[in-house]
């Protein structure tokens, strides 16, 4: 019972806002003057009651068009979070006077489309090195990093290593969305918290799948290479260190998780790999080598998806668990074509460890064409694909396209829109693509 009383205390204390502002401060981020005070309880000041987690309200209060919102003090001064205040949210009223002293520069989070959610407070940077370097940190768990990253491996390092790479990737985000909407913890509490990114405040917070994809790919990266390449151990262990440390203090940073949220990922993450690493090869090669292996995936994924989609209301994180099935049935469906018709053929272990090539102008230049063509191929074939799935599916199922986002926000919309598109786009990352270069001889 003791043991069980210190671990709720640490818990807590992992998960205390308070400490992710006081990191924040350390790292240079400052909020409108008064962000860390808290307003007057809601059922005190006659102010509505508790917001949908993500939600944040209007910036009514904002002070002689500098566009700071100007926060109430509580009474006494006393830092406490606000009661009632659903995740990331800001409470209207006024405080400090004017904006804060001059700083290297303010910043507004890129605001979401789909959700529709904007910036509730601007941001004075006093470290502009440490802004951009996890920036960068946060990128690498995002769709820019994803659509830049897997095709990279597969058409210029090692198609056999891209492959699992996603088989793994695609476990581990799925598990992570489906595990935030069972428990369902909000964001940090802002104030204190001061919000650099919107983009993703719509979804629950434990565990962080940014901790979990920026643990889980470089350590399945180091674990599939190692032995079927020749490099030093040491460079992949840097690398992993690296990476992960960088994409978990990010998400501090930004103010979108707790410490607990993040240590939860990282280590659930590991587990995951523990338990699924060992079948990687076997999945792989039933994608592969067996006969209805495309029918199965199609279905299976397709059948995750749905029951993703009932854990719990509406939020990005739905469509990002559909968009990642359909990334990896199609890279999947893609693969089996590839070896039925003797495409991409892998490596004997024979020759293993390979050796990597020496860089030569010529081999860096065909490197870059390919992800350059690719890619554009790649967003080609989401923006065809978007403009066509999301009319046919508001069409099949008699809801109003007139707006897009409302519609969107309907299982019988969104899934197949997600699913079809990163279907298609994972198909021709594993396919279509490759087939491209080997008649125009960039293979």
């Amino acid at each position: 019972m003791a043991l069980l009383q210190r671990l709720a205390r640490l818990a807590a204390y992992l998960q205390d806002p308070q400490k992710v502002a006081d990191f924040q401060r350390l790292c240079g981020v400052e909020g409108p003057p008064g962000l860390a005070a808290s307003p007057p309880l809601a059922e005190e000041s006659g102010e509505p009651g508790p917001l949908a987690n993500g939600s944040c309200p209007a910036m009514n209060g904002g002070g002689e068009g500098d566009g700071w919102p100007r926060l109430r003090a509580a009474a006494g001064g006393e830092k406490r979070p606000p009661k009632g205040l659903g995740n990331g949210a800001i409470p209207e009223g006024a405080g400090g006077e004017g904006p804060p002293q001059q700083t290297w520069g303010r910043r507004q989070p890129r605001r979401n489309s789909l959700t529709g959610e904007a910036a509730c407070q601007e941001i004075a940077i006093r470290n502009p090195f440490l802004y951009y370097l996890f920036n960068l940190g946060t990128e690498l768990g995002n769709e820019l990093f994803y659509i830049l990253f897997f095709p990279f491996c597969i058409w210029n390092l090692d198609a056999w290593m891209g492959r699992r790479l996603i088989i793994v990737w695609v476990w581990v985000m799925y598990l992570g969305q489906c595990t935030k909407d069972v428990i369902r913890w909000p964001r940090p509490a802002s104030p204190p918290v001061v919000k650099l990114e919107v983009f993703y405040n719509s979804e629950y917070s434990m565990p962080s799948t940014h901790a979990m994809s920026g643990t889980a790919i470089p350590l399945a990266l180091v674990l599939l290479s190692y032995g079927r390449w020749q490099y030093p151990l040491m460079y992949g262990l840097i690398l992993v260190i690296c990476w992960c440390s960088l994409v978990c203090f990010s998400r501090i940073y930004m103010g979108m998780h707790s410490i607990l949220d993040v240590i939860a990922g990282f280590l659930y993450a590991i587990l995951i790999l523990v338990v699924f690493h060992p079948a990687v090869d076997l999945i792989d090669n039933f994608n592969l080598t067996y006969k209805y292996a495309p029918l199965i995936i199609i279905s299976l994924h397709l059948a995750l998806g749905v029951f993703s989609f009932t854990l719990d209301t509406w939020s990005t994180s739905r469509g990002d668990t559909a968009q990642i099935l359909g990334c990896g049935a199609g890279v999947a469906c893609g693969s089996h074509f590839n070896y039925m018709l003797g495409l991409m053929q892998d490596p004997s272990p024979d020759t293993w460890p390979l050796i990597p090539p020496s860089i030569t102008v010529t081999l860096f230049g065909k490197a870059i064409l390919r992800l350059l063509i690719g890619v554009v191929l790649l967003l080609l074939t989401r923006i065809m694909m978007k403009k066509i799935t999301i009319p046919l599916a508001c069409k099949m199922f008699s809801i109003p396209c007139d707006d897009i986002r409302q519609a969107r926000q309907r299982m019988e919309v969104e899934l197949p829109y997600r699913y079809i598109t990163y279907g298609m786009v994972g198909f021709s990352l594993m396919f279509l693509v490759p087939c491209l270069f080997l008649f125009i001889g960039l293979s």
